[in-house]
């Protein structure tokens, strides 16, 4: 199945793995092996996660306060969002 990162999505999975390279040596490479992990899973069962908003479904990242905000068709998960669970979902629902 074909995995797509919006452009948004993309920045804020690469700010958070820069604030994790920042806080202790290895810890980025965590953070990439559960987001890889997270994805990995949605690719597997994408309507196993619970709808959010409209269409979009989330999935949690393990040991990290993330979720990853997707959308899903037959063929493709389109990532809307590499979002921390503190921030305010309004700002990746006009992504939509």
């Amino acid at each position: 199945m074909l995995i797509r990162f919006h452009p948004e999505a993309d920045k804020e999975f690469h700010e958070a793995l820069v604030w994790y390279s920042r806080q202790r040596k290895g810890l980025d490479a965590e953070f990439v092996m559960c987001v890889d992990e997270a994805v990995h899973r949605i690719s597997y069962n994408p309507e196993s996660y619970p709808i959010v908003h409209l269409h979009l479904r989330k999935a949690p990242v393990r040991r990290f306060p993330f979720l990853i905000i997707y959308e899903s068709t037959k063929t493709q998960i389109h990532v809307i969002a590499v979002f921390h669970s503190r921030r305010n979902p309004s700002i990746w629902r006009t992504r939509v």
